[in-house]
Parts: C-alpha cells; sequence; structure tokens
C-alpha cells in the first residue's frame, strides 16, 4: 500500500513521468515501490520533512578502503574493526568503506557483483559488526559495471532482461559535445551473440555504462539500496552520479533525467522506516555540484569538491584569497542538506572544481610543486579534442610538505592547520584514512600497478601501523594524535553544528577566518587559519569580540583578552576562539 497516497505518489508518479514519459507510470511506480520495499518491509506513513535532525556537530567520517590495513592473516574487515575501534572511537562515529564488493579494477568501482562483499575482505556479518558501531556509508557504483560481471557477460549472450541493460551507441554517432573524466576512447567495440556492438565507456573499457532507459535497470538498484540499508548502511554514495543519463548529441553529464532519479531515490529514502542519508560524488565546478540539492528535494548532502585545491592553494601560496573568496559566494547549505567537507579522498585532488576559482598560473605552480615532491597529474580529454588536469595525484600530507617558496620546517603545522580548516567549516567533515595517518606517497604501488592513483593507496601492514602509532615521536603518531584531539573538542561544540551559522570573515589573505555560531544562538566560535609561515597579530576589534563575554582558546585554553587589543598567530597556527566552554 503507498503511504500518503495524496502526497508520496503523486510526487513519485510525476517523477517516473518524468524519466520514462512512454512507459505506464501507474503500473512502474507500483514496481518501484516493491522493489524498494520487499515482503516484510513497509514504509513510513509520512516521509521526513527536511531538518537539521539528520546530523550534528558529533558527526564526522574516516574514510578507507576494507584493506587499507592488512596482514596476512587476518580478514582486512576484521582488522579495520579492530583500528576502528582502538583508534578511532570518540575521534570519528562515521565510516566510508569504499567499494567492498568483487571487482575487476579500479580499486572497487568496476563492481562484478553488487549483492556480495569481496571475499578477500571478509563478509557481510564482518559489514554489519562495523555498522553496529559507526555510521555506515557505503558506494552505489550506479554509472556502470565490470566487463566481466555476470551482468555484462549475460548481455553478451542476450540474455534478457541484461540484453537490454546497457548502453549503445555508433562511432557515426555526435558525441563531440560528451565530457568525459578521462582521455581513453569513449565506445568500445564488444561481440555479442546478436552481432557487434558499440557501448559506452564512460570511465574505462573495463567499466561498461549501464542504460539507465531501461526502467529494469532503475528497479534493480533500488533492490540493491534496500540490501545495504538491510544491511546496516545509513549513507548512500551516489557514485558518478553526474554521467548516469546519455543523450546521443549532448554533453551526457547532468541531464534532467539525472536530477529526477535522484529525487526519486530522495522520495524513497525519505519515507524508509530507516535513517538514509543520499550523497552525490559530482567532481564538478560550483553551480554544477550545487544543482545536486536541488529544491531540497535531491541529495542530502554533497561533497565540497572546490576545498581539497583551494585549502592545498592556500597552504602552498601562503594566502587564503581565492579560499576567501570562493567561500564568501557558498551559500549555505538548504535546510535538510550539508556539505560534505574534505581534502583528501582515494581519488586525486580534482582540478576541475578549480575551474573559475583559480587562474591557470595559480593551478600550474600547484602543478609543479606537485611534481617537484614525486607527486602526478593524471588528465582529462577535452570536448572537441585536446587535454587538462583532471586531478593531482598524491597524499595530501606529502602535498603539504613544502610551499611555493620551497621547504622549510613547517610541514607538521601546515598540514595540521589544513585539516583544521576542513573541521570549522558549515558541513561533515570527512578525512581519508591517509591523512589521519600522514601516510607518504606510494611510489612502489604506483611503478607496481600502473596507475597514478594507486600513489594515495598506500595498504599499511597492521603490525607496522601498530608500532608507528605506538611510538609517540614518529610523525604518523603525531598526526593522528593532533587530529583527533581537535576532532574530540569539536564534537562539543555546538557552533559546529553541520548547519550552524558561518560568516567568512574578512581579515588580511594569509589569515582564513569563519564564525560560527550555534543554531540557538548560544555559542560563537572565531575559527582563525594562519595560512602563512609568519606570525601574524590580528585586531580583536575586527572580530567583534564582545567585551562582557569570556572569551578562550578552544585549542590552547588561553583566555583571550579583549583589553589587550591583539590575538597572535604563529606560523600556521589555527584558534577557535569561543565564549562557551
Amino acid at each position: 500500500m503507498l503511504p500518503s497516497k495524496n502526497n508520496f505518489g503523486q510526487r513519485l508518479s510525476k517523477l517516473v513521468e518524468q524519466i520514462y514519459p512512454d512507459l505506464d507510470r501507474d503500473i512502474l511506480s507500483s514496481k518501484i515501490v516493491d522493489a524498494f520495499w520487499p515482503e516484510g518491509t513497509k514504509p513510513r506513513k509520512r516521509g521526513r520533512q527536511p531538518s537539521n535532525n539528520l546530523w550534528t556537530e558529533k558527526d564526522a567520517l574516516l574514510i578507507t578502503y576494507g584493506n587499507s590495513i592488512v596482514d596476512g592473516v587476518h580478514k582486512p574487515l576484521d582488522l579495520l574493526h579492530d583500528f576502528l575501534l582502538r583508534r578511532m572511537k570518540g575521534v570519528v562515529n562515521g565510516v566510508h568503506i569504499l567499494p567492498f564488493f568483487p571487482f575487476t579494477s579500479d580499486d572497487g568501482f568496476a563492481v562484478s557483483d553488487f549483492r556480495a562483499v569481496n571475499p578477500q575482505l571478509g563478509d557481510w556479518p564482518d559489514i554489519n559488526r562495523i555498522a553496529g558501531e559507526f555510521h555506515l556509508m557505503s558506494d552505489l557504483v550506479l554509472n556502470h559495471v565490470s566487463s566481466q560481471g555476470a551482468w555484462f557477460n549475460a548481455y553478451r549472450q542476450g540474455q534478457s532482461p541484461y540484453d537490454r541493460f546497457f548502453f549503445e551507441a555508433s562511432p557515426d554517432d555526435d558525441l563531440d559535445m560528451v565530457v568525459r573524466p578521462r582521455t581513453t576512447p569513449l565506445l568500445q567495440k564488444v561481440e555479442t551473440t546478436h552481432g557487434v556492438r558499440h557501448v559506452w565507456c564512460t570511465f574505462s573499457h573495463d567499466q561498461i555504462d549501464l542504460d539507465f532507459r531501461n526502467p529494469e535497470v532503475l528497479l534493480e538498484f533500488l533492490r540493491i539500496i534496500r540490501l545495504h540499508v538491510d544491511n546496516g548502511v545509513q549513507i548512500v554514495r551516489l557514485d558518478a552520479v553526474a554521467f548516469l543519463w546519455k543523450e546521443i548529441g549532448s554533453p551526457s553529464i547532468h541531464l534532467p533525467q539525472t536530477h529526477a532519479v535522484v529525487k526519486l531515490m530522495r522520495l524513497l529514502c525519505d519515507y524508509a522506516a530507516e535513517t538514509v542519508i543520499l550523497l552525490t560524488e559530482t567532481n564538478v565546478p560550483k553551480a554544477e555540484n550545487l544543482s545536486y540539492f536541488g529544491k531540497r528535494d535531491e541529495a542530502h548532502a554533497i561533497y565540497n569538491f572546490p576545498l581539497p585545491p583551494l585549502i592545498l592553494h592556500a597552504m602552498m601560496s601562503g594566502s587564503a584569497a581565492y579560499l576567501q573568496r570562493w567561500q564568501k559566494g557558498m551559500p549555505p547549505a538548504q535546510l535538510g542538506c550539508a556539505y560534505l567537507n574534505f581534502t583528501a579522498s582515494h581519488d586525486g585532488i580534482g582540478m576541475r572544481p578549480a575551474e573559475g576559482i583559480l587562474p591557470k598560473e595559480e593551478q600550474d605552480k600547484m602543478i609543479d610543486v606537485i611534481k617537484d615532491i614525486g607527486g602526478l597529474v593524471s588528465m582529462r580529454a577535452l570536448p572537441g579534442g585536446g587535454e587538462a588536469p583532471y586531478e593531482i595525484n598524491t597524499t595530501f600530507y606529502e602535498a603539504t610538505g613544502r610551499t611555493f617558496d620551497g621547504p622549510d620546517g613547517y610541514h607538521f603545522d601546515r598540514f595540521i592547520c589544513s585539516q583544521t580548516i576542513v573541521m570549522s567549516l558549515e558541513g561533515i567533515p570527512a578525512f581519508y584514512i591517509h591523512s589521519m595517518l600522514g601516510t607518504r606517497n606510494d611510489h612502489e604501488q604506483v611503478a607496481r600497478r600502473g596507475m597514478n592513483r594507486a600513489i594515495n593507496r598506500h595498504n599499511w601492514d597492521y603490525p607496522s601501523l601498530n608500532a608507528v602509532l605506538d611510538d609517540p615521536t614518529t610523525a604518523h603518531a603525531r598526526v593522528l594524535a593532533a587530529l583527533s584531539d581537535r576532532l574530540k573538542i569539536r564534537a562539543e561544540q555546538p557552533a559546529f553544528h553541520p548547519n550552524a551559522t558561518q560568516f567568512t570573515m574578512s581579515l588580511r589573505d594569509d589569515v582564513f577566518g569563519v564564525w560560527r555560531q550555534s543554531l540557538d544562538r548560544h555559542q560563537s566560535i572565531f575559527a582563525l587559519h594562519n595560512v602563512s609561515a609568519k606570525t601574524v597579530e590580528l585586531a580583536t576589534d575586527a572580530m567583534n569580540l564582545i567585551d562582557d563575554e569570556d572569551w578562550v582558546d578552544l585549542l590552547t585554553g588561553e583566555a583571550i583578552d579583549t583589553s589587550d587589543g591583539t590575538i597572535t598567530l604563529a606560523p600556521y597556527q589555527c584558534r577557535w576562539i569561543t565564549n562557551r566552554t
């Protein structure tokens, strides 16, 4: 039975008609409900309304592969569980385990079986244990599947329904406008029982794009979401969702049908008995990325993709001018929506989101530094021909090792400053495991695997990792301790609620400052970050510190004397100055 027929049913029917105008919307709507709520489950009577109650200041995520930690003896998911309990409990309360399914390439993003856990990692009970202790995010890799998986094999053999699961095109079609994140040929020639076909491959020839014009593809992914939710997943990451719908003769990115599919999934999640948050992964310029909030009816959360290149530029240049300018132009997230803030992930530092923000000469300086420290650059194909930088490949810790002026003695402080900015901003902070651990670039993996992104995908030997983390003098232990301490402090501050008021302060180019105020207006925090190697003094009257309040720096415990008239920041020092402790 459909919940709130006059609301849910009408909204679902309208979306179905928008996506599949030539099909019977009532029949397809009924199939959609049955796919998401199979026998034994049922929707809420009323959908959740947009609110700020889906997250709090206590929320922070760790991003990791299921095998980022190994020992050659135990299941990697068991080791990850142990690491989370031993090192991350009370530091983060959520974990994004990157694709943990059987796969054939791209470190999990060429999925061969969406319903199984990769046996080299563990099994569903191992996932369930982690989900019982931490908010779990999983990947819905819905744009493509492995060329060696059961779905594509069935397609090649002409087996129904998979014979209509994949997007076909002709080399003679007009494909010049197609937006690509890679430089490989878009179409791949394959032999099938029905003859030669050319299938669409946005990312690689082992990742065959699905054809959502066939509603059976959508229904199958709704069943997969249900499987994830039933296994404890609370956050569903829609991987590469921007490319989901294709049309010959168009850019085949951000098409209206794509947004409608996200809206449909959001509608179902809002009526789910379980709390399910949709996160869209769209590594694109600002306006395109923001569009996935819709009108509070698409993604609950979106990645704040400009942050990684802008924060890195500030650290390298000693100036937060571009970061400040961009942040001032960023709207607060709509009610019921949030930004996911980060500097590093399993991928590289995307350069597309910096388009129109960082001038090309500034981007070139960053790339030169990255190359000097042994980092790499991946390119993308441009419509009509040519290439442009798509992403920088390096660990973020290594990337902060030097500035435009060369190496210095502030590497550790500069890196911690970069991560503290992520903690201070409106939104939910997320930290890649190799940032939490201060991991160096893994050149050996790049050479062995022939893939640029492998530089940032080190597999830690667990006994060795524990040894370096138990030694407080190692860089790895110092990084983890510093970030853990700050995250624990952050979790107790209502002014750091993901939707708390934010105002970007105009101070000076070498200081990035934001004012945060709690939803109940009881707490203010002035978050100050010196992005330079120089000691900086700020006038207290530039920050409107109220005279009759007692102000304290949460990071040092130091009382702030407003009568003194100045606040000093050492090189790369951060201060969280608040009126509530």
